[in-house]
């Protein structure tokens, strides 16, 4: 992965706002389950360039990802 540190706390940023509001959770909920999260780990090392994927749509990941380690799908 190339992208600069800066932008990826951006990005970061953007899909804990995105998650927190679909999952209706507080930014320091989201934060604190984006940055324990599988995706998280999976952005940061830069697999499959997943980076690039917009923020709703890592949002809607990490979505499946709560739901599926909470039960509830």
């Amino acid at each position: 992965m190339n992208a600069s540190p800066v932008l990826m706390q951006k990005k970061y940023a953007r899909i804990i706002e995105c998650f927190a509001e679909k999952m209706q959770m507080s930014l320091d909920d989201a934060m604190d389950f984006f940055y324990r999260s599988e995706l998280y780990v999976l952005i940061s090392e830069g697999v499959s360039d997943l980076h690039c994927m917009s923020d709703q749509y890592l949002a809607d990941e990490l979505a499946d990802e709560y739901m599926q380690t909470h039960g509830k799908k």
